[in-house]
Protein backbone atom coordinates (compact mmCIF):
# COMPACT_ATOMS: atom_id res chain seq x y z
CA UNK A 1 0.00 0.00 0.00
CA UNK A 2 1.32 3.51 -0.79
CA UNK A 3 2.25 5.46 1.97
CA UNK A 4 1.82 9.14 1.83
CA UNK A 5 5.08 11.17 2.85
CA UNK A 6 5.33 14.52 4.81
CA UNK A 7 5.28 17.54 2.48
CA UNK A 8 7.11 20.82 2.90
CA UNK A 9 6.87 23.98 1.15
CA UNK A 10 10.35 25.04 -0.83
CA UNK A 11 11.63 27.88 1.14
CA UNK A 12 14.25 30.86 0.01
CA UNK A 13 16.70 32.89 2.40
CA UNK A 14 16.89 36.18 1.68
CA UNK A 15 19.91 38.89 2.01
CA UNK A 16 17.73 41.53 4.43
CA UNK A 17 18.85 44.60 6.23
CA UNK A 18 16.83 46.56 8.78
CA UNK A 19 15.44 49.92 9.03
CA UNK A 20 14.35 51.48 12.10
CA UNK A 21 11.02 53.32 11.80
CA UNK A 22 11.03 56.71 12.79
CA UNK A 23 10.36 57.00 17.21
CA UNK A 24 6.96 58.02 17.87
CA UNK A 25 6.46 59.22 21.61
CA UNK A 26 3.69 59.35 23.19
CA UNK A 27 2.42 55.71 21.88
CA UNK A 28 1.75 53.21 24.44
CA UNK A 29 2.06 50.21 22.27
CA UNK A 30 4.75 51.13 20.04
CA UNK A 31 5.60 48.93 17.09
CA UNK A 32 8.14 49.39 14.61
CA UNK A 33 8.02 48.55 10.66
CA UNK A 34 11.14 46.49 8.99
CA UNK A 35 11.63 46.17 5.36
CA UNK A 36 13.11 43.50 3.24
CA UNK A 37 15.84 44.56 0.53
CA UNK A 38 14.24 41.71 -1.29
CA UNK A 39 10.69 43.82 -1.90
CA UNK A 40 8.86 41.90 0.95
CA UNK A 41 7.74 43.78 3.69
CA UNK A 42 6.36 42.14 6.39
CA UNK A 43 3.84 43.32 8.68
CA UNK A 44 4.17 45.78 11.87
CA UNK A 45 5.85 43.62 14.10
CA UNK A 46 7.26 44.47 18.13
CA UNK A 47 10.91 44.76 17.81
CA UNK A 48 11.11 42.47 20.76
CA UNK A 49 8.47 39.55 19.04
CA UNK A 50 10.74 40.35 15.46
CA UNK A 51 10.58 36.57 13.91
CA UNK A 52 7.43 35.38 15.10
CA UNK A 53 6.04 34.26 12.15
CA UNK A 54 6.14 31.15 12.09
CA UNK A 55 4.95 29.00 9.25
CA UNK A 56 4.70 25.78 10.47
CA UNK A 57 5.06 23.03 7.99
CA UNK A 58 4.64 19.09 8.40
CA UNK A 59 8.30 17.75 7.47
CA UNK A 60 9.21 14.11 6.67
CA UNK A 61 12.17 15.16 8.97
CA UNK A 62 10.83 15.95 11.90
CA UNK A 63 8.68 13.93 14.11
CA UNK A 64 6.92 15.78 15.53
CA UNK A 65 5.60 17.83 12.81
CA UNK A 66 7.23 21.31 14.09
CA UNK A 67 10.36 23.43 12.99
CA UNK A 68 12.95 23.84 15.46
CA UNK A 69 14.46 26.63 14.30
CA UNK A 70 11.35 28.05 14.75
CA UNK A 71 11.10 26.85 18.66
CA UNK A 72 9.37 29.61 20.99
CA UNK A 73 10.92 30.09 24.31
CA UNK A 74 7.79 31.16 26.16
CA UNK A 75 5.77 28.57 24.68
CA UNK A 76 3.00 31.26 23.13
CA UNK A 77 2.77 29.90 19.68
CA UNK A 78 1.41 26.10 19.26
CA UNK A 79 -0.35 24.63 16.31
CA UNK A 80 -3.48 23.05 17.31
CA UNK A 81 -3.42 19.15 15.43
CA UNK A 82 -7.10 19.20 14.47
CA UNK A 83 -6.33 22.31 11.60
CA UNK A 84 -4.74 20.93 8.48
CA UNK A 85 -3.31 24.37 7.25
CA UNK A 86 -1.76 26.91 9.88
CA UNK A 87 -0.14 30.22 10.03
CA UNK A 88 0.52 31.50 13.19
CA UNK A 89 1.56 35.59 13.46
CA UNK A 90 2.03 36.97 16.50
CA UNK A 91 2.17 40.96 17.13
CA UNK A 92 2.63 41.67 20.88
CA UNK A 93 2.79 45.88 21.64
CA UNK A 94 4.56 46.45 24.63
CA UNK A 95 3.23 48.36 27.66
CA UNK A 96 4.89 51.00 29.37
CA UNK A 97 4.44 52.49 32.64
CA UNK A 98 3.93 56.23 32.06
CA UNK A 99 6.97 56.89 34.44
CA UNK A 100 9.42 54.81 32.67
CA UNK A 101 12.57 57.03 31.82
CA UNK A 102 14.02 58.11 28.09
CA UNK A 103 17.03 55.60 29.14
CA UNK A 104 14.75 52.76 29.26
CA UNK A 105 13.50 54.34 25.82
CA UNK A 106 16.23 54.41 24.09
CA UNK A 107 17.55 50.58 25.33
CA UNK A 108 13.88 49.39 24.29
CA UNK A 109 14.39 51.30 20.87
CA UNK A 110 17.97 49.91 19.59
CA UNK A 111 18.17 47.91 16.80
CA UNK A 112 17.49 44.25 16.54
CA UNK A 113 20.50 41.47 16.31
CA UNK A 114 19.19 38.80 13.70
CA UNK A 115 21.11 35.97 14.14
CA UNK A 116 19.19 33.95 11.95
CA UNK A 117 17.53 34.17 8.91
CA UNK A 118 13.40 33.88 8.37
CA UNK A 119 12.29 30.93 5.88
CA UNK A 120 9.60 32.21 3.67
CA UNK A 121 7.73 30.20 1.38
CA UNK A 122 8.37 31.04 -2.36
CA UNK A 123 4.49 30.05 -3.52
CA UNK A 124 3.51 33.96 -2.77
CA UNK A 125 1.70 35.45 0.58
CA UNK A 126 -1.68 34.37 -0.43
CA UNK A 127 -0.46 30.96 -0.12
CA UNK A 128 2.07 30.88 3.04
CA UNK A 129 -1.66 31.20 5.15
CA UNK A 130 -1.68 27.23 3.98
CA UNK A 131 0.20 24.70 5.39
CA UNK A 132 -0.24 20.61 4.21
CA UNK A 133 -0.58 18.72 7.35
CA UNK A 134 0.13 14.78 5.30
CA UNK A 135 0.20 13.11 8.69
CA UNK A 136 -3.92 14.30 9.41
CA UNK A 137 -4.34 13.68 5.57
CA UNK A 138 -2.88 9.91 5.88
CA UNK A 139 -5.03 9.23 8.88
CA UNK A 140 -8.38 10.52 6.70
CA UNK A 141 -7.40 8.46 3.91
CA UNK A 142 -6.68 5.61 5.28
CA UNK A 143 -8.06 2.63 6.50
CA UNK A 144 -10.42 2.83 9.42
CA UNK A 145 -8.50 2.13 13.28
CA UNK A 146 -10.01 0.21 15.96
CA UNK A 147 -12.28 2.25 18.09
CA UNK A 148 -10.17 3.33 21.71
CA UNK A 149 -13.85 2.91 23.58
CA UNK A 150 -14.49 -0.67 22.13
CA UNK A 151 -10.72 -1.73 23.20
CA UNK A 152 -11.22 -0.83 27.06
CA UNK A 153 -14.52 -2.74 26.20
CA UNK A 154 -13.26 -5.74 24.94
CA UNK A 155 -10.19 -5.75 27.27
CA UNK A 156 -13.02 -5.61 30.16
CA UNK A 157 -15.15 -8.58 28.94
CA UNK A 158 -13.25 -10.50 26.67
CA UNK A 159 -9.63 -11.55 28.09
CA UNK A 160 -9.30 -12.52 31.42
CA UNK A 161 -7.27 -14.54 34.07
CA UNK A 162 -8.76 -18.09 32.59
CA UNK A 163 -8.04 -17.42 28.75
CA UNK A 164 -5.67 -14.60 27.80
CA UNK A 165 -4.12 -11.66 30.59
CA UNK A 166 -3.33 -8.83 28.62
CA UNK A 167 0.36 -6.84 29.81
CA UNK A 168 0.59 -4.75 26.81
CA UNK A 169 -0.98 -3.08 23.66
CA UNK A 170 1.19 -2.53 20.19
CA UNK A 171 -0.28 -1.44 16.38
CA UNK A 172 -1.46 -4.25 14.51
CA UNK A 173 -2.09 -4.24 10.47
CA UNK A 174 0.26 -3.04 7.85
CA UNK A 175 -0.38 0.95 8.37
CA UNK A 176 -1.07 0.28 12.28
CA UNK A 177 -4.89 0.19 11.74
CA UNK A 178 -5.59 -2.98 14.67
CA UNK A 179 -4.72 -3.44 17.82
CA UNK A 180 -2.26 -6.70 18.92
CA UNK A 181 -2.85 -7.76 22.48
CA UNK A 182 0.42 -8.86 24.37
CA UNK A 183 0.60 -11.12 27.13
CA UNK A 184 0.00 -14.27 29.08
CA UNK A 185 -2.15 -17.83 27.69
CA UNK A 186 -3.60 -19.33 30.40
CA UNK A 187 -5.33 -22.20 28.65
CA UNK A 188 -4.52 -24.70 25.53
CA UNK A 189 -4.26 -22.03 22.67
CA UNK A 190 -6.91 -23.63 20.36
CA UNK A 191 -9.62 -24.07 22.75
CA UNK A 192 -8.66 -20.14 24.25
CA UNK A 193 -8.97 -18.72 20.07
CA UNK A 194 -12.27 -20.38 19.93
CA UNK A 195 -13.55 -18.78 22.96
CA UNK A 196 -12.24 -15.47 22.44
CA UNK A 197 -14.01 -15.62 19.12
CA UNK A 198 -17.35 -16.81 20.15
CA UNK A 199 -17.09 -13.99 23.43
CA UNK A 200 -16.03 -11.38 20.73
CA UNK A 201 -19.19 -12.53 18.09
CA UNK A 202 -21.20 -11.64 21.11
CA UNK A 203 -20.19 -8.52 22.48
CA UNK A 204 -19.76 -7.12 19.57
CA UNK A 205 -21.31 -8.61 16.43
CA UNK A 206 -19.38 -8.75 13.24
CA UNK A 207 -17.57 -5.81 13.41
CA UNK A 208 -13.67 -7.16 14.27
CA UNK A 209 -11.88 -10.27 12.78
CA UNK A 210 -9.46 -11.02 15.92
CA UNK A 211 -6.05 -13.26 14.75
CA UNK A 212 -4.45 -15.56 16.93
CA UNK A 213 -0.46 -14.54 15.91
CA UNK A 214 3.03 -15.40 16.97
CA UNK A 215 4.35 -12.86 19.68
CA UNK A 216 6.66 -10.78 17.30
CA UNK A 217 10.01 -10.27 19.28
CA UNK A 218 9.29 -13.10 22.08
CA UNK A 219 12.57 -13.97 24.11
CA UNK A 220 11.47 -17.89 23.89
CA UNK A 221 8.58 -20.34 23.70
CA UNK A 222 5.54 -20.56 25.32
CA UNK A 223 6.01 -22.45 28.96
CA UNK A 224 3.14 -25.08 27.98
CA UNK A 225 5.09 -25.44 24.36
CA UNK A 226 5.12 -24.00 20.98
CA UNK A 227 5.59 -19.81 20.55
CA UNK A 228 4.25 -17.38 22.52
CA UNK A 229 0.87 -15.78 21.07
CA UNK A 230 -0.93 -12.62 21.34
CA UNK A 231 -4.34 -11.35 19.66
CA UNK A 232 -4.72 -8.84 16.98
CA UNK A 233 -7.75 -7.14 16.38
CA UNK A 234 -9.09 -5.21 12.58
CA UNK A 235 -12.14 -4.41 11.69
CA UNK A 236 -13.58 -6.52 9.19
CA UNK A 237 -14.18 -4.08 6.22
CA UNK A 238 -10.35 -3.80 6.79
CA UNK A 239 -9.25 -6.94 7.26
CA UNK A 240 -11.45 -8.66 4.21
CA UNK A 241 -10.57 -8.36 1.00
CA UNK A 242 -13.02 -6.14 -1.37
CA UNK A 243 -15.57 -7.95 -3.84
CA UNK A 244 -14.12 -8.42 -7.39
CA UNK A 245 -15.08 -5.42 -9.07
CA UNK A 246 -16.46 -5.08 -13.02
CA UNK A 247 -13.21 -3.84 -14.72
CA UNK A 248 -11.31 -6.86 -12.66
CA UNK A 249 -13.78 -8.97 -14.60
CA UNK A 250 -12.80 -7.15 -17.96
CA UNK A 251 -9.11 -7.39 -17.77
CA UNK A 252 -9.33 -11.04 -16.57
CA UNK A 253 -11.43 -11.73 -19.82
CA UNK A 254 -9.17 -9.66 -21.64
CA UNK A 255 -5.68 -11.83 -20.42
CA UNK A 256 -7.80 -15.20 -20.96
CA UNK A 257 -8.04 -13.84 -24.34
CA UNK A 258 -4.06 -13.28 -24.97
CA UNK A 259 -3.22 -16.43 -23.10
CA UNK A 260 -5.56 -18.32 -25.71
CA UNK A 261 -3.58 -16.53 -28.51
CA UNK A 262 -0.24 -17.02 -26.75
CA UNK A 263 -0.77 -21.10 -26.59
CA UNK A 264 -2.22 -20.75 -30.33
CA UNK A 265 0.97 -19.58 -31.19
CA UNK A 266 3.07 -22.52 -28.89
CA UNK A 267 1.12 -24.76 -31.40
CA UNK A 268 1.98 -23.29 -34.28
CA UNK A 269 5.40 -22.54 -33.65
CA UNK A 270 5.65 -26.38 -33.05
CA UNK A 271 4.57 -27.25 -36.51
CA UNK A 272 6.43 -24.75 -38.57
CA UNK A 273 7.89 -28.19 -40.33
CA UNK A 274 4.69 -28.60 -42.12
CA UNK A 275 4.20 -25.22 -43.24
CA UNK A 276 2.90 -26.32 -46.86
CA UNK A 277 6.39 -25.24 -49.48
CA UNK A 278 3.40 -22.63 -51.17
CA UNK A 279 3.88 -20.62 -48.23
CA UNK A 280 7.27 -21.06 -47.06
CA UNK A 281 8.40 -19.65 -50.71
CA UNK A 282 6.20 -17.31 -50.68
CA UNK A 283 7.73 -15.30 -47.72
CA UNK A 284 11.24 -16.63 -48.04
CA UNK A 285 11.66 -15.54 -51.98
CA UNK A 286 11.73 -11.90 -53.02
CA UNK A 287 10.41 -12.47 -56.37
CA UNK A 288 7.69 -14.05 -55.01
CA UNK A 289 4.63 -12.38 -55.77
CA UNK A 290 1.51 -14.26 -56.06
CA UNK A 291 0.61 -14.61 -52.26
CA UNK A 292 -0.80 -18.38 -51.56
CA UNK A 293 -4.07 -20.08 -51.16
CA UNK A 294 -5.27 -19.47 -47.46
CA UNK A 295 -7.11 -22.86 -47.45
CA UNK A 296 -3.66 -24.17 -47.58
CA UNK A 297 -2.87 -23.28 -43.94
CA UNK A 298 -6.32 -24.42 -42.44
CA UNK A 299 -5.11 -28.16 -41.96
CA UNK A 300 -1.75 -26.44 -39.92
CA UNK A 301 -3.56 -24.44 -37.86
CA UNK A 302 -5.86 -27.63 -37.07
CA UNK A 303 -2.47 -29.44 -36.49
CA UNK A 304 -1.72 -27.07 -34.00
CA UNK A 305 -4.79 -26.12 -31.86
CA UNK A 306 -4.57 -29.54 -30.17
CA UNK A 307 -1.02 -28.30 -28.53
CA UNK A 308 -3.09 -25.25 -27.39
CA UNK A 309 -5.85 -27.38 -25.67
CA UNK A 310 -3.67 -29.38 -23.78
CA UNK A 311 -1.11 -26.00 -22.68
CA UNK A 312 -4.81 -24.15 -21.83
CA UNK A 313 -6.28 -27.41 -20.09
CA UNK A 314 -3.18 -27.40 -17.89
CA UNK A 315 -3.68 -24.16 -16.57
CA UNK A 316 -7.69 -24.58 -16.01
CA UNK A 317 -6.91 -27.77 -13.79
CA UNK A 318 -4.61 -26.13 -12.28
CA UNK A 319 -7.30 -23.75 -10.89
CA UNK A 320 -9.96 -25.96 -10.85
CA UNK A 321 -7.68 -28.00 -8.18
CA UNK A 322 -7.58 -24.38 -6.36
CA UNK A 323 -11.60 -23.93 -6.49
CA UNK A 324 -11.85 -27.40 -5.32
CA UNK A 325 -9.70 -27.19 -2.31
CA UNK A 326 -11.08 -24.03 -1.14
CA UNK A 327 -14.84 -25.11 -1.30
CA UNK A 328 -15.11 -27.77 1.74
CA UNK A 329 -13.13 -24.73 3.68
CA UNK A 330 -15.56 -21.94 3.01
CA UNK A 331 -12.55 -20.01 1.25
CA UNK A 332 -13.20 -17.50 -1.32
CA UNK A 333 -10.97 -17.20 -4.34
CA UNK A 334 -10.91 -14.66 -6.77
CA UNK A 335 -11.14 -15.15 -10.72
CA UNK A 336 -7.88 -16.07 -11.84
CA UNK A 337 -5.95 -13.20 -14.20
CA UNK A 338 -3.83 -15.41 -16.72
CA UNK A 339 -0.45 -14.49 -17.33
CA UNK A 340 0.90 -15.31 -21.71
CA UNK A 341 3.67 -16.27 -22.18
CA UNK A 342 4.82 -17.08 -25.91
CA UNK A 343 7.33 -19.76 -24.89
CA UNK A 344 5.34 -22.12 -22.54
CA UNK A 345 1.80 -20.46 -23.75
CA UNK A 346 0.96 -19.12 -20.33
CA UNK A 347 3.07 -18.46 -17.02
CA UNK A 348 -0.03 -19.89 -14.95
CA UNK A 349 -2.96 -17.73 -13.30
CA UNK A 350 -2.98 -15.08 -10.42
CA UNK A 351 -5.80 -16.17 -7.93
CA UNK A 352 -6.35 -13.83 -5.24
CA UNK A 353 -8.10 -14.97 -1.40
CA UNK A 354 -11.09 -13.23 -1.24
CA UNK A 355 -11.70 -14.03 2.65
CA UNK A 356 -9.74 -14.73 5.02
CA UNK A 357 -8.20 -18.67 5.71
CA UNK A 358 -9.56 -20.06 9.18
CA UNK A 359 -5.88 -21.93 9.60
CA UNK A 360 -2.36 -22.79 8.17
CA UNK A 361 -3.82 -25.96 7.23
CA UNK A 362 -6.30 -24.77 4.74
CA UNK A 363 -3.74 -22.29 2.98
CA UNK A 364 -0.90 -24.94 2.88
CA UNK A 365 -3.76 -27.67 1.04
CA UNK A 366 -5.77 -24.49 -1.49
CA UNK A 367 -1.95 -23.77 -2.54
CA UNK A 368 -1.00 -27.00 -3.55
CA UNK A 369 -4.27 -28.25 -5.08
CA UNK A 370 -3.23 -26.41 -8.03
CA UNK A 371 0.40 -27.14 -8.81
CA UNK A 372 -0.64 -30.88 -8.05
CA UNK A 373 -3.52 -30.93 -10.02
CA UNK A 374 -1.83 -29.24 -12.88
CA UNK A 375 1.35 -30.98 -12.57
CA UNK A 376 -0.41 -34.72 -12.37
CA UNK A 377 -2.15 -34.02 -16.12
CA UNK A 378 0.88 -32.67 -17.11
CA UNK A 379 2.54 -35.55 -16.49
CA UNK A 380 0.33 -37.87 -17.91
CA UNK A 381 0.60 -36.46 -21.18
CA UNK A 382 4.66 -36.00 -20.97
CA UNK A 383 4.12 -39.70 -20.22
CA UNK A 384 1.72 -40.51 -23.10
CA UNK A 385 3.34 -38.22 -25.33
CA UNK A 386 6.63 -40.27 -24.71
CA UNK A 387 5.22 -43.54 -25.67
CA UNK A 388 4.03 -42.24 -28.70
CA UNK A 389 7.21 -40.78 -29.89
CA UNK A 390 8.41 -44.44 -29.55
CA UNK A 391 5.81 -45.75 -31.36
CA UNK A 392 5.80 -46.51 -35.12
CA UNK A 393 2.33 -46.45 -36.08
CA UNK A 394 2.19 -42.64 -34.90
CA UNK A 395 4.76 -41.52 -37.16
CA UNK A 396 2.65 -39.21 -39.20
CA UNK A 397 1.55 -37.27 -36.03
CA UNK A 398 5.30 -36.57 -34.96
CA UNK A 399 7.06 -33.13 -35.09
CA UNK A 400 10.92 -31.72 -35.01
CA UNK A 401 11.80 -30.12 -32.28
CA UNK A 402 15.44 -29.25 -31.18
CA UNK A 403 17.63 -31.57 -28.60
CA UNK A 404 18.62 -28.37 -26.83
CA UNK A 405 14.60 -28.44 -25.87
CA UNK A 406 15.58 -31.95 -23.41
CA UNK A 407 18.53 -29.70 -22.06
CA UNK A 408 16.24 -27.45 -20.22
CA UNK A 409 15.04 -29.44 -17.53
CA UNK A 410 17.60 -31.81 -16.00
CA UNK A 411 14.67 -34.51 -14.70
CA UNK A 412 12.95 -34.54 -18.06
CA UNK A 413 15.62 -34.56 -19.71
CA UNK A 414 16.71 -37.90 -17.78
CA UNK A 415 13.09 -38.97 -18.46
CA UNK A 416 12.75 -38.58 -22.06
CA UNK A 417 16.34 -40.09 -22.31
CA UNK A 418 15.18 -43.06 -20.79
CA UNK A 419 12.76 -43.53 -22.54
CA UNK A 420 13.17 -42.56 -26.21
CA UNK A 421 16.77 -44.11 -26.26
CA UNK A 422 20.46 -42.93 -27.30
CA UNK A 423 19.95 -43.17 -30.91
CA UNK A 424 16.88 -41.03 -30.87
CA UNK A 425 18.24 -38.07 -28.90
CA UNK A 426 21.60 -37.77 -29.99
CA UNK A 427 21.16 -35.32 -32.67
CA UNK A 428 20.15 -31.62 -33.69
CA UNK A 429 16.22 -32.16 -34.11
CA UNK A 430 14.62 -35.24 -32.31
CA UNK A 431 11.14 -36.55 -33.55
CA UNK A 432 8.17 -36.26 -30.97
CA UNK A 433 4.99 -36.24 -30.37
CA UNK A 434 2.94 -32.80 -29.91
CA UNK A 435 1.76 -34.11 -25.82
CA UNK A 436 4.88 -34.11 -25.11
CA UNK A 437 5.52 -30.61 -25.56
CA UNK A 438 2.07 -29.75 -23.59
CA UNK A 439 3.18 -31.86 -20.80
CA UNK A 440 6.79 -30.30 -21.01
CA UNK A 441 4.83 -27.06 -21.02
CA UNK A 442 2.71 -27.94 -18.06
CA UNK A 443 5.50 -29.46 -15.77
CA UNK A 444 7.40 -26.14 -15.84
CA UNK A 445 4.65 -23.39 -15.71
CA UNK A 446 3.74 -25.76 -12.55
CA UNK A 447 7.07 -26.16 -11.51
CA UNK A 448 7.64 -21.98 -11.58
CA UNK A 449 4.33 -21.44 -9.45
CA UNK A 450 5.98 -23.86 -6.42
CA UNK A 451 8.83 -21.71 -5.84
CA UNK A 452 8.86 -20.86 -2.23
CA UNK A 453 8.78 -17.14 -2.90
CA UNK A 454 6.10 -14.19 -2.87
CA UNK A 455 2.72 -14.45 -3.06
CA UNK A 456 2.78 -17.77 -5.63
CA UNK A 457 1.73 -20.92 -4.87
CA UNK A 458 5.07 -22.47 -3.22
CA UNK A 459 5.63 -19.27 -1.45
CA UNK A 460 1.95 -19.58 0.26
CA UNK A 461 2.40 -22.90 1.01
CA UNK A 462 5.99 -22.56 2.72
CA UNK A 463 4.81 -19.36 4.84
CA UNK A 464 1.66 -21.92 6.06
CA UNK A 465 3.86 -24.75 7.01
CA UNK A 466 6.79 -23.26 8.22
CA UNK A 467 6.42 -19.82 8.94
CA UNK A 468 6.61 -16.31 7.57
CA UNK A 469 10.11 -16.00 8.73
CA UNK A 470 10.96 -19.08 6.85
CA UNK A 471 9.61 -17.94 3.44
CA UNK A 472 11.97 -14.77 3.86
CA UNK A 473 14.70 -17.44 3.75
CA UNK A 474 13.58 -19.60 0.74
CA UNK A 475 12.90 -16.30 -1.01
CA UNK A 476 16.25 -15.10 -0.52
CA UNK A 477 17.51 -18.33 -1.92
CA UNK A 478 15.03 -18.13 -5.22
CA UNK A 479 15.54 -14.76 -5.87
CA UNK A 480 19.29 -15.44 -5.89
CA UNK A 481 19.35 -18.80 -7.77
CA UNK A 482 16.70 -17.08 -10.76
CA UNK A 483 19.64 -13.84 -10.71
CA UNK A 484 22.22 -16.24 -11.44
CA UNK A 485 20.06 -18.37 -13.98
CA UNK A 486 20.82 -21.44 -12.55
CA UNK A 487 16.68 -21.93 -12.22
CA UNK A 488 14.85 -21.82 -15.24
CA UNK A 489 17.59 -21.42 -17.90
CA UNK A 490 16.91 -18.60 -20.37
CA UNK A 491 13.18 -18.11 -18.68
CA UNK A 492 14.72 -17.06 -15.06
CA UNK A 493 15.06 -13.49 -15.92
CA UNK A 494 11.33 -13.30 -17.53
CA UNK A 495 9.81 -14.85 -14.63
CA UNK A 496 12.10 -13.37 -11.99
CA UNK A 497 10.57 -9.90 -13.09
CA UNK A 498 7.30 -11.22 -12.96
CA UNK A 499 7.52 -12.16 -9.59
CA UNK A 500 8.78 -9.00 -8.61
CA UNK A 501 6.35 -7.25 -10.25
CA UNK A 502 3.29 -8.72 -9.49
CA UNK A 503 3.88 -11.47 -6.98
CA UNK A 504 6.70 -10.76 -4.72
CA UNK A 505 4.00 -9.81 -1.96
CA UNK A 506 3.61 -12.11 1.01
CA UNK A 507 0.08 -13.63 1.85
CA UNK A 508 -1.62 -12.29 4.64
CA UNK A 509 -2.06 -14.23 7.72
CA UNK A 510 -4.46 -16.44 8.82
CA UNK A 511 -7.20 -15.89 11.78
CA UNK A 512 -5.67 -19.20 13.13
CA UNK A 513 -1.80 -18.53 12.52
CA UNK A 514 -0.12 -20.50 15.07
CA UNK A 515 -1.40 -23.90 15.19
CA UNK A 516 0.92 -25.94 13.05
CA UNK A 517 -0.07 -27.58 9.75
CA UNK A 518 1.66 -31.30 11.01
CA UNK A 519 4.19 -33.79 9.76
CA UNK A 520 2.73 -35.44 6.15
CA UNK A 521 2.06 -31.42 5.34
CA UNK A 522 5.72 -30.61 5.46
CA UNK A 523 7.00 -33.44 3.78
CA UNK A 524 4.45 -33.72 1.34
CA UNK A 525 6.01 -29.78 0.77
CA UNK A 526 9.72 -30.90 1.16
CA UNK A 527 9.74 -33.49 -1.91
CA UNK A 528 7.79 -30.93 -3.81
CA UNK A 529 10.13 -28.52 -3.89
CA UNK A 530 13.18 -30.80 -3.98
CA UNK A 531 10.89 -32.25 -7.52
CA UNK A 532 10.47 -28.43 -8.90
CA UNK A 533 14.60 -27.58 -8.19
CA UNK A 534 15.26 -30.82 -10.28
CA UNK A 535 12.61 -29.54 -12.90
CA UNK A 536 13.78 -26.44 -12.76
CA UNK A 537 17.67 -27.56 -12.91
CA UNK A 538 19.50 -27.10 -16.71
CA UNK A 539 20.78 -30.49 -18.05
CA UNK A 540 24.78 -28.77 -17.74
CA UNK A 541 26.86 -29.87 -20.96
CA UNK A 542 29.12 -32.69 -19.55
CA UNK A 543 26.42 -34.77 -18.59
CA UNK A 544 24.67 -34.02 -22.17
CA UNK A 545 27.42 -35.04 -23.78
CA UNK A 546 27.56 -38.25 -21.79
CA UNK A 547 24.33 -39.38 -21.78
CA UNK A 548 23.58 -38.30 -25.51
CA UNK A 549 21.10 -35.18 -25.30
CA UNK A 550 21.79 -33.66 -28.30
CA UNK A 551 24.72 -32.62 -29.93
CA UNK A 552 27.28 -30.68 -27.35
CA UNK A 553 29.78 -28.73 -28.97
CA UNK A 554 33.08 -27.78 -27.20
CA UNK A 555 35.20 -25.36 -27.68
Amino acid sequence: MGTLTSCSFSTMNLQFRVTKAPAMHGVRGRSISYNFSGRIQMKKLSKRNFGRLLIRCCSSSNGNGSSNNNSNSDGKLEKDSSNLATVITEEVNEERNGGSGSEGSDEEDSPVSISSRPTISTVGSTYNNFQVDSFKLMELLGPEKVDPSDVKVIKEKLFGYSTFWVTKEEPFGDLGEGILFLGNLRGKREDVFAKLQSQLSEIMGDKYNLFMVEEPNSEGPDPRGGPRVSFGMLRKEVSEPGPTTLWQYVIAFLLFLLTIGSSVELGIASQITRLPPEVVKYFTDPNAIEPPDMQLLVPFVDSALPLAYGVLGVQIFHEIGHFLAAFPRSAKLSIPYFIPNITLGSFGAITQFKSILPDRKAKVDISLAGPFAGAALSSSMFAVGLLLSSNPAAAAELVQVPSTLFQGSLLLGLISRATLGYGAMHGAMVSIHPLVIAGWCGLTTSAFNMLPVGCLDGGRAVQGAFGKGSLMGFGLATYSLLGLGVLGGPLSLPWGLYVLICQRTPEKPCLNDVTEVGTWRKAALGVAIFLVVLTLLPVWDELAEELGIGLVTTF
